[in-house]
């Protein structure tokens, strides 16, 4: 573990430099540690794969200081427990087609059949690690490396809200119309960001994810309504 500021307004605390489900864990204990006991003079905290970043009033409070309130923070917050159910999400994803335009170059990289590909996506279940990028975008962690496939060469300008997509070892779903790289695999008639929704996210960090399979017919059928969640 260790410490480092950034600007001169946040400390951040990083946990270590492999993404996995050890380093998850603590990176969701410091942040329920926080939501319990605030740290004086903090703003915000904002959690990643393996940091948790905490912003501070400097009119309040010297880095040095911050730094070892959060040095006490994160020891008594390993001294925690992850209690309470994990929340599983099934969300039904439209594979390939007009909704999955990278399908096939997936199954190509990788020397499988599209059909394939969908089987090891789906039969997955991914935890999610963080949201970021657009709001409520969901990095999930699991994704078997046998359908891993590098980003774009040229990123898309729009991608439709919905899109369910892969980068490296990620997958990911695009909760809003945004300009991506990702490899487009299907699309999920579920809305992930509902701005008029309290919370406005459908998922949230430490989540269970698992995809399902459904028809174009399917996907109609389920436009406007909501996930199947599991405590």
């Amino acid at each position: 573990m260790r410490f480092f500021p950034l600007g001169d307004t946040a400390v951040v605390v990083e946990f270590g430099t492999v993404i996995g489900s050890d380093t998850h864990d603590q990176v969701r204990l410091l942040s329920l540690y926080l939501d319990e006991h605030p740290m004086y003079g903090m703003i915000e905290y904002v959690p990643a794969f393996t940091t948790v970043t905490v912003f501070y009033n400097p009119v309040l409070l010297r880095y040095s200081e911050a730094q070892k309130e959060l040095e006490s923070a994160a020891a008594q917050s390993l001294q925690m427990k992850l209690e309470g159910n994990v929340r599983t999400v099934d969300i039904p994803v439209c594979y390939g087609g007009s909704f999955g335009p990278d399908l096939e170059e997936v199954a190509a990289h990788n020397e499988l059949s599209p059909d394939e590909v969908v089987r090891i996506h789906s039969s997955g279940e991914y935890v999610v690690y963080l949201l970021g990028f657009a709001p409520g975008f969901p990095f999930l962690g699991g994704m078997s490396q046998r359908i891993s496939t590098p980003r774009r060469s040229t990123p898309r300008l729009a991608i439709p809200s919905g899109t369910v997509g892969i980068a490296g070892m990620q997958t990911g779903v695009y909760p809003i119309v945004t300009p991506g790289g990702w490899q487009l695999i299907g699309r999920t008639p579920v809305p992930l960001f509902r701005p008029d929704m309290d919370p406005p996210t459908l998922l949230r960090t430490g989540d269970r994810v698992r995809f399902l399979p459904i028809t174009e017919e399917e996907y109609k059928k389920w436009e406007g309504h909501g996930t199947c969640v599991s405590g």
